[in-house]
């Protein structure tokens, strides 16, 4: 790392990777916007290039540090350290944002913790996105998280962003690559961060600079990002389907299709319920995302009480099977009776209970 400041109150961060066509004209953009608006502050270019980038941010006067790790989110997380600001802006090196419109971002920085530049909001010039991330990646990209997340920014993906040092430090983020952009926004819903979005204008990549973005790839490390922090859809959802098939299988088909296959589903089911509670106790301990079904179950669910519950369905196995001869009910509900049992133990060894 090159270069020092004293008494910075405002970092922009630009993420670098073989930009030398464009990012002197970022840098300039950025000096021209802090003296226009009396703006104290720094610019570190965050970079893993193999050309003539860093020197171009060097002899400007950027702070260039120099991490060789490629991902969007490892750029960022690099530039981060070496900043000194209470506000931080990031934007990419691309020339794709305008940084004299780093004025949008401040005026709505007081009493918000992340103000975000939307695109869609705003002026998408001619040729700057491709017609699959403007009318299908992003918004559907988007639609998911507002969904899934409760989120109501409109642009998820935009990468010009401001966000307050304090609140940085609250958000604890770890992913590397694009899907960054993502979770940046889940995990300042999930902290009860203060969101805003403001309109901004998008430009085309100068002729000879490439994208590093790789639409199929990066857009299934967002979707994949968002599933993993959202049990509900991966387990909870598809195991309730799957109840509901076995037991329409088993009591009203019966005589049409093969019970086995409906006493599979059902047992399958409950297991998919089960790995959705165990996702969702995992994310509200380790992750610090709250949630009413996991609160409910450490307040009135113990392992004793877990351990009942599944000796309980292991005796109505048995009467089922010994009493009544219902064999294949029977072998479900023992077999249900066995998951529960277990699944108590794991629940409480990964934090459920801390007694």
């Amino acid at each position: 790392m090159e270069g020092s400041q004293t008494s910075i109150s405002i970092s922009v961060i630009l993420p670098c990777r073989n930009e030398e066509k464009t990012v002197g004209e970022c840098i300039q953009k950025i000096r021209k916007a802090f003296e226009n608006e009396g703006i104290s502050g720094e610019i570190i270019v965050s970079d893993s290039s193999n050309d003539g980038s860093a020197d171009i941010a060097k002899e400007l006067g950027a702070i260039v540090v120099r991490h060789g790790k490629e991902g969007y989110g490892y750029a960022y997380q690099e530039g981060f350290k070496a900043s000194k600001g209470d506000i931080i802006i990031i934007g990419d090196a691309d020339g794709t944002y305008d940084f004299s419109e780093i004025p949008k971002l401040l005026s709505k920085s007081e009493g918000n913790d992340l103000v975000i530049g939307s695109r869609l909001k705003g002026d998408i010039k001619k040729g700057a996105m491709p017609w699959h991330h403007r009318y299908i990646g992003n918004p559907v990209l988007s639609m998911l998280l507002r969904v899934l997340f409760r989120s109501r920014v409109s642009d998820t993906q935009s990468g010009f962003r401001l966000v307050k040092r304090k609140a940085w430090e609250k958000l604890s983020l770890h992913t590397t690559g694009m899907e960054f952009a993502s979770e940046m926004i889940i995990r300042a819903g999930m902290k009860g961060l203060r969101v805003a979005e403001v309109p901004i204008t998008y430009y085309p990549r100068k002729i000879g600079s490439k994208s590093k973005l790789r639409s199929f790839r990066d857009g299934w490390k967002h979707l994949r990002f968002m599933m993993l922090y959202s049990p509900s859809l991966i387990f909870l959802f598809p195991g309730l389907l799957l109840l509901i098939a076995g037991l329409a299988m088993l009591f009203l088909f019966s005589n049409l299709l093969n019970p086995l296959l409906s006493s599979l589903l059902i047992i399958l089911s409950y297991q998919v319920i089960m790995l959705s509670v165990f996702a969702k106790t995992y994310a509200s301990v380790h992750l610090g995302q709250r949630s009413r079904l996991v609160d409910l179950m450490n307040r009135h669910l113990s392992l004793e009480r877990g351990m009942l519950l599944g000796l309980a369905f292991l005796a109505a196995g048995s009467v089922m099977m010994i009493m009544y001869d219902i064999r294949l009910p029977s072998l479900v509900v023992l077999v249900m009776g066995l998951q529960t049992f277990f699944s108590a133990f794991f629940l409480s060894i990964i934090g459920i209970e801390e007694r």
